[in-house]
């Protein structure tokens, strides 16, 4: 596969998994239809430059998932193969946060320095642990893993804003999880804004409610403020979980369509919403 050479990334996200029984209930709060479904994606990403390459999250252990209830479409590290990357040469892992559908194959990279914010390693090892509201989406076997790392040099636990390299920055906007950071991507068309889980749906955007998996609500609305001043346009941001992306951003190769998708290239359709956000509609019960 040929990379760019230049100082713009490719993005490529990889669906690896869905749920198609979800429903609109299960996701988000005042939902006026909570039986209606709404399928949720999985998705992980891979960014590369030349002949560096950045893993952002490591997707959902498949017995994981079988556990939570989603159906695996593709192993996140098969995935990665298939688009040249070999994980044992994989030296940067960014970790939006320390869900287990994020980092679901934390050993798959030997040799690769993870990097996460440190509220959200803090807040995993504190006293909301004992509460299971606030431990449901964590996997104690997995958050075992991110000590054992810290303590062999191998985590990095950076402030609320870092660059991770030129052209890769991380943000802080909490929300969703103590921790949730977005990234902010050089890419050919602009800068691409990974959402990660601070959007799982890009309705969640367009008009302005939380998912109904959170820390903070205030935290996570005042996040798609944040989103915008970095996107270089709504056209540029991503979420984590819509299966509209599938749909709306070419596949990295014809043999990888539905599977994975290059980000850094253009929406077949402009998703731009008026930036204020919508009045409440079909789904919000005010």
């Amino acid at each position: 596969m040929t990379h760019t050479q230049n100082g713009d990334w490719e993005i490529h996200a990889i669906r690896y998994a869905v749920n198609p029984t979800r429903t609109r209930g299960q996701n988000f709060i005042l939902e006026a239809s909570p039986a209606e479904p709404l399928t949720l994606d999985f998705y992980s990403w891979v960014l590369m430059r030349g002949d560096e390459v950045i893993v952002v999250d490591t997707g959902m252990d498949p017995a994981k998932a079988e556990h939570h209830g989603h159906t695996m479409l593709v192993n996140p590290v098969d995935a990665l193969r298939s688009l040249g990357v070999d994980p044992e040469a994989v030296t940067t892992v960014i970790l939006t946060h320390a869900h287990y559908d994020h980092t679901g194959h934390l050993n798959a990279f030997p040799n690769a320095q993870f990097h996460m914010q440190a509220e959200e390693m803090a807040f995993i090892t504190g006293p909301f642990m004992a509460r299971p509201w606030f431990r449901r989406a964590y996997e104690v076997d997995e958050i075992l893993t991110l000590v054992e790392l810290l303590h062999a040099g191998r985590l990095t636990l950076h402030g609320r804003e870092e660059t991770i390299a030129d052209g890769v920055t991380v943000h802080w906007v909490g929300g969703h999880t103590a921790g949730q950071e977005i990234i902010t991507v050089a890419t050919s068309r602009g800068t691409v804004v990974l959402a990660s889980d601070a959007l799982h749906y890009y309705e969640e955007y367009e008009r302005g409610v939380p998912f109904a998996i959170v820390v903070s609500s205030a935290d996570m609305i005042a996040a798609h403020d944040t989103i915008r001043r970095l996107a270089a346009s709504d056209d540029h941001v991503v979420p984590a979980h819509d299966p509209r992306v599938a749909e709306l951003y070419p596949p990295s190769r014809p043999d990888l369509a539905g599977q994975v998708m290059r980000l850094d290239l253009p929406p077949a359709l402009s998703l731009t919403p008026s930036s204020t956000p919508a009045a409440p509609g079909k789904g919000w019960a005010a």
